[in-house]
């Protein structure tokens, strides 16, 4: 065992846990991580890690905690002070994509979870980030059309889950190609078709 890793405070050690839990995912099958693996890499025992975390969906309900107020913060925190509504959902949408590249286990570990038939508190817990995240794109959707940039006729609510769309199919072609830098290299492209779908003509 390291001998620093005693130090850790209890907030650390699960600050730890998670960016433990998401290499692995970004290295292999996430549903085949086990608590030993986990235990392993972060130089534990199982029962060290036992003691901040009651069970491994525990563990994933963290990753995912940490997931929704990495994205909430990350957009909002690009999305500020940028002059107009497109603008700002462009900076959204590459801070999106930026942080799922430097974090590929990301996608792998949360496709996995949702595919799970039983309704896990990992799973309520990407409900509700989305339903946030959704309900922010929707307020800038519908501030620019109070700004006259985007089209009157335009759903708020299809704008946002649109734009989720792209994200996820974007990312989803990365996995599928192998190529992981895919996504940051299309993301430009594809929100120059999105802005056009939106803009008042």
């Amino acid at each position: 065992m390291d001998p620093r890793s005693r130090s850790l405070s209890a907030g650390e050690r699960r600050a730890e846990t998670v960016a433990t839990i998401l290499e692995l995912a970004a290295e292999g099958e996430p549903s085949q991580i086990t608590t030993a693996a986990i235990a392993q890499r972060m130089r534990l025992t199982q029962g060290a890690l036992f003691r901040h975390f009651p069970n491994k969906d525990a563990m994933w309900q963290a990753v995912l905690e940490w997931l929704s107020g990495e994205l909430l913060t990350r957009t909002e925190t690009a999305a500020a002070n940028v002059p107009t509504a497109l603008d700002a959902l462009q900076a959204i949408f590459m801070s999106h994509i930026e942080l799922v590249m430097q974090r590929p286990g990301i996608p792998r570990l949360l496709f996995g979870e949702l595919q799970r038939a039983d309704d896990t508190l990992a799973k309520r817990v990407a409900r509700s980030v989305m339903t946030r995240y959704g309900e922010r794109l929707e307020r800038l959707v519908t501030r620019g059309q109070h700004e006259g940039e985007i089209d009157q006729s335009v759903d708020s609510a299809v704008a946002s889950t649109m734009f989720i769309g792209m994200v996820q199919g974007l990312v989803v072609q990365s996995l599928l190609m192998g190529d992981f830098k895919r996504a940051r290299r299309a993301a430009p492209e594809a929100f120059v078709l999105y802005r056009r779908a939106l803009e008042s003509r």
